[in-house]
């Protein structure tokens, strides 16, 4: 599959919500609220797949992965993927990066091309 995704102009309503979701897994609700309500807030900025995937210290996730295919499926039928969302830590983090939404998109884009550029809204966990 070559076929480079197209992106939304924003992130869809429910992103924020999951993003919000996983990140009180590893902090307080009332922090993650916070983190994703900043979100919302920040414009767009691209970076490549393969970069937020080694920054994350995530693995690809492989193309038949339901959740990846059916992000694949979507490029293939034109549709547009939702950016991603991201939380910035520290270099000298544990994770200086977290991908609070949208990281089977990424994996779905890496796997089109992995030099692909990928819209993402990004908050610092520092504040």
């Amino acid at each position: 599959m070559s076929k480079a995704p197209s992106w939304e102009d924003a992130p869809a309503d429910q992103d924020y919500a999951a993003a919000a979701r996983y990140l009180s897994l590893l902090m307080s609700a009332e922090r993650s609220t916070e983190l994703a309500n900043g979100l919302k807030k920040g414009s767009l900025i691209a970076h490549r797949a393969n970069d937020l995937l080694r920054a994350s210290g995530l693995s690809l996730v492989p193309p038949d992965d339901p959740e990846v295919a059916a992000d694949l499926k979507k490029v293939k039928q034109g549709k547009k993927l939702s950016p991603v969302l991201l939380v910035r830590g520290e270099l000298d983090d544990e994770r200086p990066l977290t991908v609070a939404d949208g990281y089977h998109r990424i994996c779905a884009s890496y796997h089109l091309d992995p030099d692909s550029e990928i819209p993402c809204r990004v908050v610092s966990r520092s504040g």
